[in-house]
């Protein structure tokens, strides 16, 4: 199986999908290999970058369901770095 190096982006604006968020980020957790959160009082927001070595479809599965979520925004960079398990 080959795994992915990524980073997902999120934005979160609504704060009653926070809860949500965070069980989606526990469920996919063995595959999180660091995250950041950056509340942006100022505007209201906060910003979270995930990083992730995982298959490519889970990759794809945790940030369409982040995507999903309301008022959650989510975009995901790929790395070269592909790696065999």
């Amino acid at each position: 199986m080959q795994t992915r190096v990524a980073i997902i982006g999120i934005i979160v604006q609504n704060e009653n999908s926070v809860k949500e968020l965070n069980s989606l980020l526990h469920e996919y957790g063995k595959h999180i290999i660091g995250r950041m959160g950056i509340p942006y009082r100022k505007k209201q927001i906060n910003i979270i970058s995930i990083a992730i070595d995982a298959p490519q479809d889970v990759i794809s599965a945790l940030s369409g369901k982040i995507g999903k979520l309301p008022g959650v925004s989510a975009k995901t960079a790929y790395s070269g770095v592909i790696t065999e398990e």
